[in-house]
């Protein structure tokens, strides 16, 4: 008898064991499906994850050329600038019509979507960095303008301008010098100083196509027309200043510039030259000892200096001097006589203006 009763509380006890294990796996079981199915669930029917508000701070986001919806989603997610990638790309999905460009754009951090890709699409958010190449720079004047406004070191022009390959220009191109059309250029932010570069030479052949210069004669013509740029002063000078070069040219005669001596010395904040560095042979751009045209161009010519050089002004002229550098008169002769009349004004600006350092 009492081995019965120990056999029946063996049996209720095994049953409350195995209630107590099916109800532990119901518990167990709960749990999980509160903390991996019932979100899951909740995110298929209510979306991707999305910020709410119009978000905070500022980052400036890079759309590459080449990149489509997902790569520009997921560069935003990174930055935090929106919950998820799917939120954005959604959009994008949903309306085919939508066009992201290349560029540099200014957003806030934990916007929404919506937001983030307004904030793309307006023009107004886009980073552009601007700077403006006067007219007769040199290749140094260049690349420091380049790095004052762009924020590019003149390191990495420099390393990039003795790379020719990499830019379409003629075989007796030599250098850059001649090649970046002055003029005013917008960037986006993060540009590269080849792209820089390029961009500059691409307008100069630009301007070149339009004045109708074949490729052949491109690097002989910027040539001529850089020395315009630097000797002519005012603009109704420049036909003129073209038409004496021209007319030495046709009777072999030296230019004598002394804009392309000193450029050849490295001088080239000054208008005069020295005796002795006219009579520098070894110079390549003395065109006092040298005759013809210069090896190269000793500037950048601008529209103006590129129409003279193509279409000089009619006249006798062989020689030239500005007589007041302060206001740019210049006196255009047709005999050494007269020439020599006008040096003497100039000479006598000298003296009345003893401290003039040009």
């Amino acid at each position: 008898m009492a081995g019965r009763r120990a056999r029946e509380r063996k049996a209720r006890g095994r049953r409350r064991l195995i209630g107590w294990s099916v109800a532990l796996v119901v518990v167990v079981g709960a749990i999980i499906a509160a903390v991996v199915v019932v979100p899951r669930l909740v995110d298929r029917f209510s979306g991707p994850e999305d910020y709410a508000g119009p978000g905070t701070g500022e980052v400036i986001v890079q759309v590459q050329s080449g990149q489509n919806g997902y790569d520009v989603a997921a560069e935003l997610a990174e930055q935090d600038v929106i919950a998820s990638a799917e939120a954005f790309t959604d959009i994008l999905v949903a309306d085919p019509s939508i066009q992201l460009h290349p560029g540099a754009y200014r957003v806030q951090q934990q916007m929404s979507a919506q937001g983030a890709l307004d904030a793309i699409l307006d023009p107004a958010n886009k980073v552009e960095l601007r700077v403006t190449v006067p007219e007769g720079y040199t290749l140094p004047q260049v690349f420091e303008r380049l790095e004052r406004d762009l924020g590019i070191p003149q390191a990495e022009f420099v390393q990039a301008s003795g790379d020719l390959a990499q830019f379409d220009l003629p075989d007796d191109a030599t250098t850059l010098e001649g090649w970046l059309f002055p003029a005013t250029y917008t960037f986006d932010d993060g540009v590269t100083a080849p792209a820089v570069l390029q961009a500059m030479i691409a307008r100069q052949a630009q301007a070149l196509d339009a004045a109708g210069v074949a490729e052949a004669d491109r690097q002989r013509v910027l040539t001529f027309a850089s020395l315009v740029q630097r000797e002519a002063r005012l603009p109704d000078d420049f036909g003129r200043v073209a038409r004496v070069f021209q007319n030495r040219l046709d009777i072999n005669m030296p230019l004598q510039s002394d804009a392309t001596v000193a450029y050849g010395t490295g001088n080239l904040h000054v208008v005069t030259t020295t005796a002795e560095e006219r009579a520098d042979t070894e110079n390549p751009y003395n065109t006092y000892a040298r005759p013809g045209l210069p090896v190269g161009p000793i500037g950048a010519p601008g529209d103006t200096a590129l129409q003279a050089a193509l279409a000089p002004t009619e006249g006798d002229w062989l020689y030239f001097v500005t007589v007041n550098p302060e206001t740019g008169e210049t006196v255009f002769s047709e005999t050494y006589g007269e020439h020599l009349a006008a040096v003497e004004q100039f000479q006598q600006f000298l003296r009345d203006n003893p401290g003039w350092g040009g």
